[in-house]
């Protein structure tokens, strides 16, 4: 068997184009998606698609780790998160090809099932961008929450902490206080509450005052309280908070993964399968991370393919925590890949069909061409001009 060719196709999403990838094969009607969906880069991660097919075509699918090495080693650069995110895309497309052809489903081959179904979480708004990261006051924050919860959720995620710098003002670290308050209040002890920092503190002082002031409220963890590199101050923050840390969406190399852990710097790692090499490349980082009692929920807030690639991640790996999702982008979400995401109280269940279990209607994804992304990052400026994290 052999790759035949490598295609794209760019569905507009509203907040982000979700970029599909297809993998063709001399064996007739057998063929791979997967996803490498990278937001403001969408151009960018469809060219170096194009620039890595060359190196795996005529190659045998089946062989996904040879054809991972030959586009990570043979490109000579080291590829960046954009670099990565293609390779993601393809990799996972190789796996559901391998999958179809053995006619098992993907987390069959990724170790077996360890769990009987797979705890999820979703994002205030339930995947509407602004709702996510500009609802910054109480009465919208406790709406959205109850929404989330009325729709069968019983975890979510939330971004209230404002653009900082190096210092957090008193005024707003009481408010975050006052919102996490309302937001427990609202919804009660049962539900799990995960706040997103965005790696907006610049400094460990900073984000310490924000996590000090979440924690009469109990999160299940702090997502990114430091810009992604900042290791040591990581660490610094987790031997003086009693609120779990969660990092890694950013992170693409394993290497970069091997120095949280070492430092013992997180409690919750995040990695993005669409972002840091694959499932195979996930699955190796969540093992390195098991080793040292590290949990991993993996980062997913993209498109319907991302989706499916995680739930075969999570049914199959031991120290998976809880998988984000962001169902509610679009309405047609499930128009575009039909496959095997059902929630059922608060759970996704294991999917049984061969591969990832995905049909993509191409003519739908035609509906929804390229579309330039809204940059919501232009609003991270403090009032005297100073551009922050976003």
């Amino acid at each position: 068997m052999k790759i035949t060719a490598v295609q794209t196709r760019v569905v507009n999403a509203e907040m982000r184009n979700w970029v599909f990838v297809k993998i063709e094969t001399d064996e007739p009607g057998l063929h791979g998606w997967g996803e490498a969906t990278l937001e403001w880069k969408t151009h960018a991660v469809v060219g170096a698609i194009q620039d890595l097919t060359p190196l795996i075509i005529g190659r045998d699918p089946r062989d996904i780790e040879q054809a991972v090495r030959a586009m990570k080693h043979q490109s000579f650069w080291r590829l960046g998160a954009i670099g990565m995110s293609a390779i993601s895309g393809i990799e996972i497309a190789l796996w559901d090809i391998l999958g179809k052809h053995l006619n098992v489903p993907v987390w069959r081959l990724l170790g077996g099932r360890v769990r009987d179904k797979v705890r999820v979480y979703t994002h205030l708004g339930l995947g509407d961008m602004r709702a996510v990261y500009e609802s910054m006051d109480e009465a919208p924050l406790v709406e959205r929450a109850r929404e989330v919860v009325e729709k069968g959720y019983k975890a979510f995620k939330a971004v209230f902490i404002p653009y900082t710098h190096f210092h957090a003002p008193l005024p707003e670290i009481r408010k975050v206080e006052r919102l996490m308050g309302a937001l427990r209040s609202a919804v009660g002890e049962e539900i799990e509450i995960m706040v997103d920092f965005h790696g907006r503190p610049a400094s460990v002082t900073a984000a310490l005052a924000y996590i000090e002031a979440l924690e009469p409220g109990r999160p299940m963890f702090v997502e990114e309280p430091l810009p992604p590199g900042e290791t040591l101050g990581l660490a610094s923050i987790a031997a003086r908070s009693k609120v779990p840390l969660a990092t890694g969406e950013r992170l693409v190399e394993r290497s970069e993964f091997d120095e949280l852990f070492r430092a013992r710097a997180v409690d919750i790692v995040q990695p993005d399968i669409c972002h840091c090499g694959g499932l195979g490349e996930a699955k190796k980082i969540a093992a390195m991370a098991e080793t040292i009692g590290v949990g991993v929920a993996p980062h997913n807030p993209l498109g319907p393919i991302a989706g499916v690639a995680a739930l075969h991640f999570a049914v199959s790996t031991p120290n998976h925590v809880i998988q984000e999702e962001m169902v509610g982008a679009v309405p047609w979400y499930f128009d575009v890949v039909q496959g095997p995401i059902h929630l059922v109280d608060g759970f996704w269940q294991v999917p049984d069909k061969p591969g990832l279990g995905i049909v993509v209607d191409e003519a739908e994804c035609a509906r929804h061409p390229y579309a330039p992304e809204v940059i919501h990052t232009l609003n991270a400026v403090l009032d005297d001009g100073t551009i922050v994290d976003w």
